[in-house]
């Protein structure tokens, strides 16, 4: 038998065919049609994975199940609330399962997806309690425990992204001042650099974007940190300084096995990782006792498909 996995994004969804080993045999791809509503991506979804099945020369009987990983809360009952794709309360199982119906069809947030596909296949596996932090645009992030995502009583747990970690010059997106993600992101570290370069800070961070403030990215960021840039040096330290708080919460309340970093961040783990362990090490309880692993996430651009593939 094979998987479906379908990772829903707020530009694009990527579908793929994914064996019992994860490995994935076929992918498919389009654009997310934001703005013609639930109705048009169903239908996107829908044709999405009919093309799918035809280039992998397979039929819904060889299929034994498809998952999802939405950008966003799925509650217990399948219904789903994706702030980037304007749903409030979609009944998302329910209806791609008419779509499907002699298939089984499955939901999650995607972050909790990847680390789900990490938890089976990657750098994960084997850990009773692991914890995956997807560092992008935001910060999600998923829990696994004893090889099963935390859910929560109501679809809510895992948003680690929105604990509080401190205080910050700017609100969340969610309203509330000093959420994880305001402080270790892209957009955290974008608003950051802007806001030193602003302040009269010189930085070759302006000179790599041709002085277009609108072309500063992490990747930049990053470059000029190699390059021992004053700005990209306190925008990058002070990330890591929050993520040694936010990492250090995370270990004081589950004591993972391992924390496995991944999203489009991770492709600096080099700089990331450097010094990380001793940020964390301030804050956690017992000063003197080995704590979580933690490295990069190895699954990369797969781990929604894979991880979608394997919900249950």
């Amino acid at each position: 038998m094979y998987y479906i996995g379908v990772d829903v994004g707020g530009t694009g969804i990527k579908a793929g065919v994914v064996d019992e080993n994860g490995q994935v045999l076929h992918k498919e791809e389009c654009k997310t049609a934001v703005e013609g509503g639930f109705e048009k991506v169903k239908q996107d979804i829908k044709q999405l994975i009919e093309t799918l099945l035809v280039k992998s020369n397979l039929t819904n009987n060889d299929i034994k199940s498809i998952g999802f990983g939405l950008p966003g809360l799925v509650d217990n009952k399948g219904y789903a609330s994706c702030v980037n794709l304007k749903w409030q309360d979609i009944p998302f199982i329910s209806e791609i399962q008419s779509l499907f119906d002699d298939i089984e069809i499955y939901a999650g947030n995607d972050a909790t997806v990847a680390a789900l596909a990490e938890s089976k296949f990657g750098t994960m596996k084997d850990n009773d309690i692991a914890v995956m932090l997807t560092l992008g645009t935001g910060l999600g992030a998923g829990i696994i425990i004893n090889g099963k995502p935390l859910i929560g009583a109501h679809g809510m747990a895992s948003e680690i992204g929105h604990c509080i970690v401190g205080e910050n010059y700017y609100d969340c997106n969610c309203g509330s001042n000093g959420c994880f993600e305001t402080f270790c992101s892209a957009t955290a570290m974008i608003n950051y650099a802007k806001k030193l370069i602003k302040d009269g800070m010189d930085s070759l961070i302006m000179k790599e974007c041709n002085n277009n403030y609108d072309k500063i990215n992490a990747k930049v960021i990053f470059d000029c940190y190699r390059e021992n840039d004053e700005v990209a040096k306190l925008v990058v330290n002070r990330f890591k300084h929050y993520l040694g708080k936010g990492i250090g919460s995370l270990i004081n309340t589950l004591d993972p096995g391992i924390i496995s970093i991944g999203g489009g961040l991770s492709k600096s783990g080099d700089i990331i990782l450097d010094g990380l362990e001793e940020e964390i090490k301030k804050n956690v309880l017992h000063k003197n006792r080995k704590f979580a692993d933690i490295n990069i996430a190895t699954l990369g651009n797969d781990a929604g498909i894979i991880g979608a593939a394997f919900l249950s």
